[in-house]
């Protein structure tokens, strides 16, 4: 998928990405969204789909907060107050427990809930708020928000792709 460069396209990407990821989203995997068996955010861990849906809730979250402390002139601390950097893999845990009393069908309302806000975000802003000018260091508050939203989405999508082929590989042994 291209990279976006204005706000259409970038509305377009969010969109795109998330329909993608949630056509996988089905019903029946309820029974088993709590099993920590996709490759985790942290190289040698696992976790679960709800894990999955807690780390790109929690997200979408951090991009609404960023925006809303920057627009009512507040100081920003990126990633999340607490963590660099550096410790992606430590705020990824922390979505985790963020979320962990909620259920996968819970989680899939939720992150909905989220992108329909990222996409009234992006709706709210000008071509020129989102890619005219840097926003944090040289990004553009456009290219993060697809940096933490559609890329991400992508990448979900192809996990679980990937984790339900070696499900069903599986069962056919068993």
């Amino acid at each position: 998928m291209a990279i976006p460069h204005d706000k259409d396209s970038l509305q377009d990407t969010v969109r795109s990405s998330y329909l993608k990821l949630r056509a996988e989203l089905q019903p029946d995997l309820l029974a088993v969204s709590d099993l920590r068996e996709l490759d985790g955010h942290v190289k040698g861990t696992k976790m679960s789909l709800n894990n999955l849906l807690a780390y790109l809730h929690g997200w979408g979250q951090l991009v609404l907060k960023w925006v809303s402390k920057r627009d009512q002139g507040e100081t920003l601390n990126l990633p999340e107050t607490g963590y660099k950097w550096n410790q992606l893999g430590l705020l990824a845990q922390k979505f985790y427990a963020d979320y962990e009393a909620d259920d996968y069908l819970s989680l899939c309302k939720k992150l909905d809930t989220t992108v329909e806000d990222l996409l009234l975000l992006i709706e709210s802003k000008t071509n020129e708020q989102l890619y005219g000018e840097s926003w944090y260091n040289q990004w553009p508050l456009g290219r993060m928000i697809q940096f933490n939203s559609s890329s991400p989405y992508a990448n979900a999508t192809t996990r679980i792709r990937k984790w339900k082929k070696v499900r069903t590989q599986q069962e056919q042994l068993s």
